[in-house]
């Protein structure tokens, strides 16, 4: 009976994605589909399925696997102070600022709230139902703004900035909670060991990671054998100090994504979590509810729709904050997605039940709640949200040492695509040079002075100054700021210095004089037509980086565009791939094509956006 309740759980998991996109059902998750398909499994219809020890034991795996996700889902960068594309001062309320500001009005809403359903006493508890109230699913919101393309876009920063506070911190909230109802409030300070040691394991591998590279194989795929590694390892020390398994489990998702994986790493991980355990889990979970007696109990069939309206409340403050920079109707809808909410209100849930401060009625309330937040709001959001007039976002690229090779390229690059800063520490170099770029006077070149000057908060860095150790020094520094793109001049090497080596093995692009004048001479024979293209002012030869998650996996004959434009190499993972019709796009491709100068900014605004 167990291994015959366990098949039917995942040829329920096979069939449910299945099903919903032969019907075209796209307006309800996944996650909550599995649900409803546990739910008919389960206790309350078919009572197909048992909750056997196995599947517990996948169940939590489940879990744990799905809170690592949602940790390696963080993006630490939209935390930093940002420019606008024109390299002025932030807006006056910038996404942060909007998400912080929106959390903590959701906080005190969250707790009133609790406090109202006390005072009614339909539900005692005011800590958990604060927690539970606060909490947003965000690996839902990811999904919606992916499909408006909204993640590169400040409405869309603001609301996963927004979504990500809404899993932080209703998870440590949850870590204390436990702690003080399990009676372990005098080990509460041993959570901060969970901490320490995500910062050690964090240290220790982060000088080791790209190593990795170089030997991992089929057979060993040591990106992932390290992954697991970070979850158990922060899962056992939680479960040690008395925290919560799911704390170690997220902070080992943050560590693993400050680890910097590749693309393939995060695709494996996630085939691994959603296309085994995570639905396991979401299908159990639907298995363990009993709809007859949950609606047979008159005091549940009150809870589901007061717990339904207190999700939606206590998301409303958001609506009064976002409306500071955006329209009322996007703050609106805004509002709604950021009260989707599952993924931690589960675990939440399976919290309480084991510390006995909550019963299975109301615990079953909460998650049909939960479930109604995630089919309703989503669906209200895409009715509401309406594009808003934003300015195109330009690359940034910042050129450090201004002389007569990096000015005539900055001055080509600022007619189109690129934002351009320049930064010089000669002064002679500056009152040559202010006039015809955008030269900003530095009184040195050190790592503080480019700190202060935002040098590093750029997109491209190129280092073009003459002296190339004073290159190595600042593409090292770069490095250690994660840049995303370092292009570095080195004119004279030393054949005993390997620290060229070293860069290039971390990703620096490494160019001269000598190297560019050698192949542009051999084009120049061998191919002048390829020469005249690339040297001629109104060349129609392109690239964009494929960014939009919406792309990948598509063939390059389905791009609506493809009729416009040329496409002659795709260069990825450092090699060049001839395109054909049938040849698929993956995340990150570099497209090289040739197009009207009419239809450029649109390619890489649908290419290149960030989602």
């Amino acid at each position: 009976m167990a291994q015959l309740s366990l098949l039917i759980v995942l040829l329920a998991a096979l069939m449910t994605p299945l099903v919903m996109a032969r019907f075209n059902i796209s307006v309800v998750p996944t996650a909550v589909a599995e649900i409803v398909v546990g739910i008919v499994l389960g206790k309350s219809l078919l009572h197909w399925v048992t909750l056997t020890t196995s599947l517990n034991q996948l169940s939590t795996l489940g879990v744990i696997i799905l809170i690592f996700l949602s940790g390696m889902e963080i993006d630490f960068d939209l935390f930093k102070p940002q420019k606008n594309i024109n390299g002025e001062a932030p807006a006056k309320w910038s996404p942060l600022k909007l998400a912080i500001s929106s959390y903590a009005g959701i906080l005190i809403t969250a707790a009133l709230l609790g406090w109202i359903l006390q005072l009614t006493g339909l539900f005692s508890d005011v800590l958990l139902a604060t927690i539970l109230f606060s909490t947003i699913a965000l690996g839902v919101v990811i999904a919606a703004l992916t499909e408006k393309e909204l993640l590169s876009k400040a409405l869309g920063q603001t609301i996963l900035l927004t979504a990500a506070l809404g899993e932080i911190i209703p998870l440590l909230a949850l870590t204390a909670y436990a702690s003080l109802n399990g009676g372990h409030s005098n080990r509460l300070w041993l959570v901060l060991l969970i901490f320490l040691a995500a910062i050690i394991l964090l240290m220790r591998f982060r000088s080791i990671y790209r190593f990795f590279a170089k030997i991992d194989k089929t057979t060993t795929q040591l990106d992932i054998r390290l992954a697991f590694f970070l979850i158990f390892t922060l899962v056992t020390i939680a479960e040690q100090v008395g925290a919560e398994n799911i704390l170690g489990a997220f902070l080992a998702g943050i560590v693993m994504k400050l680890l910097q994986p590749s693309t393939a790493t995060r695709d494996k991980l996630t085939s691994i979590g959603y296309g085994f355990f995570i639905p396991i889990f979401f299908i159990t979970t639907g298995a363990k509810l009993n709809l007859g007696n949950l609606l047979a109990d008159r005091e549940s069939l009150i809870l589901i729709p007061i717990f339904f309206v207190c999700f939606l409340l206590a998301k409303i403050v958001p609506i009064l904050i976002f409306r500071q920079r955006f329209t009322m109707k996007n703050a609106v809808a805004s509002s709604f997605l950021a009260s989707t909410t599952i993924t931690l209100v589960l675990p939440t849930l399976q919290v309480a039940q084991n510390l006995h401060v909550i019963n299975t009625q109301q615990a079953g309330a909460f998650t049909l709640a939960a479930v109604l937040t995630c089919i309703c709001s989503p669906i209200i959001f895409n009715r509401l949200y309406q594009p808003e007039k934003e300015d195109l976002v330009k690359t940034r690229v910042t050129f450090i040492g201004t002389n007569i090779l990096t000015i005539p390229v900055a001055q080509r690059l600022s007619q189109g695509w690129y934002s351009i800063q320049m930064l010089t520490d000669q002064e002679k170099n500056y009152r040559t040079y202010n006039s015809e770029a955008n030269v900003t006077l530095l009184p040195d070149l050190t790592e503080k002075s480019l700190l202060n000057a935002q040098a590093f908060d750029t997109d491209i860095l190129v280092l073009g100054h003459f002296d190339h150790e004073v290159n190595v020094r600042l593409a090292t520094a770069a490095v250690q700021q994660h840049v995303p793109r370092i292009i570095a001049r080195f004119e004279a090497r030393d054949a005993a210095d390997n620290s060229y080596d070293v860069l290039a093995e971390q990703g620096v692009e490494i160019y001269n004089s000598f190297d560019i004048n050698i192949s542009m001479l051999r084009e120049m024979i061998e191919s002048p037509s390829t020469l005249k293209l690339l040297t001629d002012n109104d060349a129609d030869l392109y690239e964009v980086t494929v960014r939009n998650r919406r792309f990948a996996g598509r063939e390059l004959q389905s791009l609506p565009f493809i009729e416009n434009i040329t496409i002659s190499r795709i260069y990825r993972n450092g090699q060049f791939v001839a395109p054909h019709g049938d040849t698929f796009i993956e995340q990150d491709d570099h497209l090289i094509f040739t197009s009207d100068k009419n239809s450029v900014s649109e390619i890489r605004q649908l290419l290149g956006v960030h989602n």
